[in-house]
């Protein structure tokens, strides 16, 4: 099924039950996840061999959150403790007219305390077919970046595969660095894009339109400034309201332009999580499939988490491919 390596922050996340406001609530549910671990925890449920790279807290907080990794069997060998706690977030769920809130407290967590000199990546990536890494990550504090760095640079000398998600986030990115800079040069190391024309317009500083015609031109001007890029997928997500997404993919891939028909969720169950539900299904489906159907799992896969409550996509590789094949009637299976 292939063995892929991710690289990110554990990060846990606080939110009242339900749709409650905090000022309602006076209790709390709380899911561990993280951008990079949602992946690797979606990759292990269809069956991929996976290697979670990261820091937690020398505490019972970071003791169960190895716990809660291990349970999908994930390998967790790369993973260290430190004082430092580990990072959270706070989300009030929306419903409807009213949007979601989220408000993040992991600068100074775990994984933010991350050093180059804690990682033997020749040893993680042994054996590797694809590393995954995203924005959020060297978004964090210098030595998160210095970290990824090398291990990209190491991934590329070992002729691996790497996907970004190079999701900005003007939040983060608080040591001095120019965010849009180091993206563009990380990118630079990357050779599968998982983004569209916001983050390519962001990275470039250019103003492409998010038509087709916008996509293909930005995906070309993208693979000019970075040549390790040779496939490009986009997410395209639609919404009508807090409980209402549709969902959508498309591609360039050797100058071939493909999309996947739009998939309607409604009720939303949870919004969080679905990006990375698309990035696994894309990476399992190019380990499985041909890059057309590759987009196709992805897309059905990310309509799906909508309707799992937490971070990650607990669905199998047959749940993905039922809504892929057009069996989203919800009859009960018996």
């Amino acid at each position: 099924m292939g063995k892929i390596l991710t690289f990110g922050e554990i990060i846990m996340r606080l939110s009242p039950p339900g749709n409650k406001t905090m000022r309602q609530s006076h209790e709390m549910e709380f899911f561990f996840g993280g951008t990079e671990l949602n992946v690797a925890s979606s990759l292990a449920t269809m069956g991929c061999e996976v290697t979670h790279i990261s820091n937690v807290s020398d505490d019972f907080v970071g003791e169960s959150a190895l716990s809660f990794i291990k349970s999908f069997g994930i390998n967790t060998s790369f993973i260290n403790k430190n004082e430092h706690p580990l990072g959270l977030y706070f989300l009030e769920v929306g419903s409807s007219v009213r949007a979601s809130r989220i408000a993040y407290n992991r600068l100074n967590g775990s994984f933010a305390n991350i050093k180059p000199e804690q990682v033997d990546w020749k040893k993680a990536l042994e054996g590797c077919q694809y590393f995954h890494w995203t924005g959020i990550s060297p978004g964090i504090s210098e030595g998160a970046y210095e970290t990824l760095k090398e291990g990209l640079l190491t991934a590329r000398e070992m002729g691996i595969e790497i996907t970004t998600d190079p999701a900005y986030r003007s939040n983060l990115w608080k040591y001095g660095k120019n965010g849009n800079e180091v993206l563009k040069e990380l990118v630079s190391y990357s050779t599968i894009f998982i983004g569209g024309v916001n983050e390519i317009n962001e990275i470039l500083g250019t103003q492409f339109s998010s038509d087709q015609k916008g996509f293909m031109e930005a995906c070309e001007e993208l693979k000019k400034q970075c040549p390790s890029i040779h496939k490009i997928f986009d997410k395209i997500r639609i919404g009508v309201t807090a409980s209402s997404q549709q969902t959508q993919g498309r591609a360039l891939v050797n100058e071939n332009y493909f999309e996947t028909e739009l998939l309607e969720v409604n009720p939303v169950v949870d919004r969080i999580g679905t990006g990375d539900a698309f990035a696994a299904g894309l990476i399992y489906g190019l380990l499985n499939f041909d890059d057309e159907k590759a987009l196709k799992f992805a897309n059905a896969a990310c309509a799906i988490k909508h309707t799992i409550l937490g971070d990650i996509n607990y669905c199998s590789a047959e749940d993905i491919e039922e809504v892929m094949n057009g069996n989203s009637g919800g009859r009960i299976k018996r």
